[in-house]
């Protein structure tokens, strides 16, 4: 059960990777054919800036989903450097209790969150609910808790990011 899990939690993984990569994409487009469309056509375009904000909120939420299931998200590892077992997994457990207390948190206020706002148009698309913005905010919270139970299970609270993710010009 612990293994299908895992290959469970390493399929959210890469559709969180897959999916950011994609939002990046398409804002890396778009909005040189918002400037192009403003400075060389002289007429602008409504729709890219408002579309390169709403892929950037799914871009943050789903790579902070990435980033801490490679251990790359913001910690300070000078605390359990210093502690001896089992101090450190005492230490270990209580912090992923505060990460799953935090996308608890996300995923029950953000849902009531989308819940008052889904009926709410955005200005600029009047088709799209106001809601769906901000539908990465209990998406996030549900798919870090999934991970933070995958911590729970393998007790790897305070391992090392691997090498092919870090970029060695960081680290030097």
């Amino acid at each position: 059960m612990k293994a299908q899990y895992i290959r469970a939690m390493d399929a959210i993984h890469q559709a969180c990777l897959f999916v950011a990569g994609c939002c990046l994409v398409v804002i890396v487009i778009i909005i040189p054919y918002g400037v192009f469309c403003r400075y060389a056509l002289n007429s602008a375009a409504s729709w890219p800036e408002p579309v390169a904000v709403l892929l950037m909120i799914i871009l943050s939420f789903l790579s902070a989903v990435v980033c801490y299931r490679e251990y790359l998200h913001i910690g300070v590892g000078v605390l359990p450097a210093f502690l001896n077992e089992p101090a450190k997994s005492y230490l270990g457990w209580f912090l992923e209790a505060c990460m799953l207390a935090t996308n608890l948190f996300m995923l029950w206020w953000g849902a009531k969150l989308v819940h008052t706002t889904w009926f709410q148009s955005i200005p600029e698309f009047p088709a799209v609910s106001a809601g769906v913005s901000y539908l990465a905010i209990p998406i996030a919270g549900v798919l870090t808790t999934l991970l933070v139970i995958e911590r729970f299970m393998t007790r790897q609270f305070f391992s090392e990011p691997d090498p092919e993710t870090v970029s060695q010009l960081s680290t030097e």
